[in-house]
């Protein structure tokens, strides 16, 4: 990662008071921009990890799910083409089928709220990635009960200036992208960005006889404007344009990457977003922001349920099956399967409209005898997400509607106790309503208060070190589950709370050039939501659809520790680092099946893996020409709360040369270089085998084999 120091509002004191001594330290501040002021990430009292542009170059990422190991305690789940859901400390969701639902983790791209739409997260042009660990409570509300990842894309510039980039790689992937940024008149500058990727996937479909069934094809535009209106207003205007058309044909009978699917998915996304902020310096003392999004996205999510059809559901080395009239001495018939095919299609349109408003304190307006900054703002959100399931077995399509709506006010205090320490509070009351129905007849509609925020001690303890203690409450909204044939007791599931202390220290040593941030954390989850599935038989007893509802554990643990390293060993060579440790426990948590009484207590949490690392070596050979080595580790985990199914322990290795001069870029990359096979979705508890009298076993979606190639940037 880029190179950070430490530079807190009471360190920078230090710093006058010691100018003379520090004269040739060259600052370079990561900031956080999803904070409530733009605050240096080493000054931050939270855990943060910033991914800047450098990094999604080193790592040659395309999208969010491939730069989301540089943050320790960080997960994802799969399930379509690309990571859409995403678990930050083992909290977050996996999946999204009938059943609406409220995100543990919030996804906000240049200040658009695109939780739970994954598919958008491309890094084209991206200034960096922010991720917020713990309960985001007054800053973001219910989305960020495990906390939130901020995208910010670049801004306009003053002076002209531009790119073209161009990629290509193994299974034909191919890139062409293209920026231009400059001043449209003294007051207005404006910035457009154009990529457009594709790629064949990593998939071999053996019925079709193609190899890009599980395909790439996303088109992402971005334009921004920035407007000084006066000396003291600023106004930005930003329009987000997502075409992804993406297919989905991941899960095989036989655990390959060889599907007999015949009619694979799709994992598409077709997005228009608008966001309006503005920053008006009112007087010296009051500051306010405004910002208002408005964004509508179509999303088709499919897929083969079955898997397979015909003679390509029996294994190569299996007797050859004859159609009709059948000699049983050559097995049974083909006839017997032939035409068996099942298809599910989830088809949602989302909208969604917030306005966020908010007064800060400027330079002279500090209250309490001038030591606390102070922020006040309310917060209006509506969102409406209508879904039509089209599905083999269901005689009429599936549809259903539901609106939630949220008002919220907040506020935030830091004060300064003396020039070493500082408190910072913050509260949020949020009134969050959900009114569902669909052509079930199902209907039904919640309406509570939620109240969550944080306290936090933020302490200089010298020159080089910031600790702080943090004590956070985060929340996420109750609902409705939808499914007709669950009890009636089952029909709501009641608010999740998490009660959050995190301890940690930022440090910046060794005249800068090694910089910490170490982190340790105990979450206390109070009727933790948790999903729970059953199948819904045949006349044979054999499953023909699996049902998702969502309970209420009694309680879960989630604690652990994080650390974060950019050490610079000598002019030529830095060495970063990230680590996290996890551990996840249910508490006295039971549910009921048809087949009996499960009891979790103890079990760990899904995709919680118990640790995590990344590292990198990046060395300078010249001026231009450069190379990186990293790696990647991951602790095993389980894929559901609802069954013991767990994903395989791995270590990625990864590489990128690059040479780079004022006027050109070219490199050649490759990650997952001993093509490792990992396991990105898992489900158990069912079997969709009848080579196997659909016996109960494991499945699986792979994640990214050993992909490479070679890209360039030509800047003008």
């Amino acid at each position: 990662m880029t190179h950070k120091t430490l530079r807190t509002p009471l360190a920078i004191a230090v710093v006058a008071a010691s100018s003379m001594a520090h004269a040739d330290v060259e600052l370079t501040p990561v900031t956080v921009e999803a904070d409530f002021r733009q605050t240096n990430v080493q000054q931050i009292p939270e855990a943060v990890t910033v991914v800047g542009s450098e990094d999604i170059e080193a790592r040659s990422a395309e999208h969010l799910e491939q730069v989301l190991s540089f943050a320790p305690n960080v997960n994802y789940s799969s399930g379509a083409s690309r990571g859409r859901f995403y678990q930050i400390r083992g909290i977050g969701e996996r999946s999204q089928f009938i059943d609406p639902v409220n995100p543990s983790v919030g996804l906000v791209i240049d200040g658009i709220d695109m939780t739970g739409l994954g598919g958008a997260a491309t890094l084209f042009d991206v200034k960096q990635v922010e991720v917020l660990r713990g309960p985001q409570g007054t800053r973001f509300g219910a989305n960020a009960l495990a906390g939130m990842i901020n995208i910010r894309s670049n801004d306009p510039t003053k002076e002209t200036e531009g790119y073209l980039s161009a990629r290509a790689g193994n299974y034909d992937s191919y890139g062409l992208g293209g920026a231009l940024s400059g001043s449209l008149s003294d007051s207005v500058q404006g910035r457009i960005a154009v990529n457009g990727y594709q790629s064949d996937g990593f998939i071999d479909n053996t019925f079709l006889d193609r190899d890009d069934t599980n395909n790439i094809d996303e088109v992402v535009a971005r334009g921004k404007l920035a407007f000084q209106l006066s000396e003291d207003t600023d106004l930005g205007l930003t329009y987000l344009y997502a075409d992804i058309d993406n297919g989905y044909d991941a899960f095989s009978l036989d655990n390959t990457r060889e599907t007999y699917s015949n009619t694979p998915g799709m994992d598409a996304q077709d997005t228009h977003a608008l966001a309006l902020s503005s920053d008006t310096q009112l007087n010296s003392a009051v500051i306010l922001q405004t910002e208002m999004t408005a964004s509508k996205s179509d999303v088709e999510y499919s897929y083969d349920e079955d898997w397979a059809y015909g003679e390509y559901i029996f294994l190569p080395d299996e007797p050859v099956y004859q159609p009709d009239p059948c000699d049983v001495t050559q097995g049974p018939c083909l006839a017997d399967f032939d035409g068996y095919s099942s298809f599910d299609q989830y088809l949602r349109d989302y909208e969604r409209q917030s306005a966020d408003i908010r007064l800060m304190s400027g330079t002279d307006g500090r209250i309490f005898g001038n030591t606390t900054d102070w922020v006040a703002g309310i917060y209006a959100m509506q969102r409406n997400e209508d879904l039509t399931r089209n599905y083999t077995y269901l005689g009429n399509a599936f549809t259903s509607e539901l609106e939630s709506s949220s008002i919220a006010a907040y506020g935030e205090l830091t004060t300064s106790l003396n020039e070493a320490l500082r408190v910072i509070t913050g509260a949020r009351v949020e009134n969050w309503s959900n009114d569902y129905r669909d052509n079930n007849d199902i209907a039904g509609s919640t309406d509570e208060i939620l109240i969550g925020g944080k306290v936090t001690l933020e302490a200089l303890l010298n020159y080089d070190h910031l600790a702080y203690v943090s004590l956070a409450r985060g929340y996420k909204a109750g609902g409705i589950n939808t499914d007709p044939d669950i009890s009636e007791d089952n029909r709501e599931f009641d608010t999740e709370f998490n009660n959050s202390v995190e301890a940690g220290l930022k440090s910046s040593l060794l005249n800068n050039d090694l910089t910490t941030r170490v982190a340790v954390f105990y979450i206390q989850r109070k009727d933790q939501q948790v999903k729970s599935s059953y199948a819904v038989l045949d006349d044979n007893g054999q499953p023909i659809e699996f049902q998702d509802y969502l309970a209420n554990a009694a309680e879960g643990r989630n604690y652990g520790l994080e650390l974060e390293s950019s050490w610079n060993l000598t002019d030529q060579l830095n060495w970063e680092l990230s680590y996290g440790y996890l551990i996840t426990e249910f508490v006295d948590y039971t549910y009921q099946t048809d087949d009996g009484e499960f009891n979790k207590d103890g079990r760990a949490q899904a995709h919680a893996p118990r640790y995590s690392a990344a590292t990198a070596f990046t060395y300078a050979l010249t001026d231009g020409l450069s190379v990186r080595l990293g790696a990647e580790a991951k602790d095993e985990f389980y894929f559901s709360d609802s069954h013991d199914e767990k994903s395989e322990a791995y270590v990625l290795w990864n590489a990128r040369i690059a040479y780079a001069q004022p006027e050109y870029e070219v490199s050649v990359y490759g990650r997952n270089l001993t093509d490792r096979e990992t396991q990105v979705r898992g489900f158990g508890g069912f079997g969709n085998d009848p080579r196997k009298g659909y016996a109960t076993e494991p499945y699986y979606q792979y994640g990214e084999p050993l992909t490479y190639g070679v890209e360039g940037k030509l800047y003008f």
